[in-house]
């Protein structure tokens, strides 16, 4: 079974490193992966999308993924001004960076509560006290792992640290365990 995660993010946040993260530790697991970005020449704070597959088997498709199984927010700003939830599929995962009456995140994502799966995080939050900058990825993906624990903290860790070099590594580490700690169905 392949599961398909679409990251939503704005360029320099950090969507596509989020997603390669996964993916490399999805693949310290022995699972088969892809990652890859969608965008083009935008500038720094478009709108951007990042996709992550996940599969026990070789992976054959070699598309954008349009029915995805997991969405993820990095930036509540997207929130009413994107179609967040464009083909998810029926009892879909959706992880926001989010603080904030749940009502209205109902209403910016236009659905009624029980029709997905809905986690919520403060990632930008978390992000500012650990690492001082508002770059939500790494929270992002413990907040995706609380949600749906699609790889081991040791290959998550693993792969933070062959991706940043310390002591950026231990902070984006202390994040991700800090936001899966935070995150909450809502």
């Amino acid at each position: 079974m392949i599961i398909e995660i679409r990251w939503h993010g704005r360029g320099g946040q950090g969507a596509w490193t989020a997603s390669n993260l996964l993916a490399m530790a999805a693949m310290y697991d022995g699972k088969h992966v892809q990652s890859f970005p969608a965008f083009g020449p935008e500038r720094s704070g478009a709108p951007v999308l990042a996709f992550t597959r996940i599969s026990d088997e070789p992976i054959d498709m070699h598309s954008m993924v349009y029915n995805p199984d997991i969405v993820v927010v990095l930036d509540p700003t997207l929130l009413g001004t994107q179609n967040i939830t464009a083909g998810l599929k029926k009892n879909g995962i959706i992880v926001v960076n989010y603080k904030g009456d749940i009502d209205k995140l109902y209403e910016l994502l236009k659905i009624k509560k029980g029709e997905y799966k809905v986690w919520i995080t403060p990632a930008t939050e978390l992000a500012l006290e650990i690492l001082k900058r508002p770059i939500t990825n790494t929270a992002m993906i413990g907040a995706l792992l609380r949600a749906k624990p699609l790889t081991s903290m040791e290959s998550i860790e693993k792969a933070v640290k062959e991706r940043f070099p310390s002591p950026l590594a231990e902070k984006n580490f202390e994040l991700i365990k800090k936001a899966y700690e935070s995150t909450q169905e809502v």
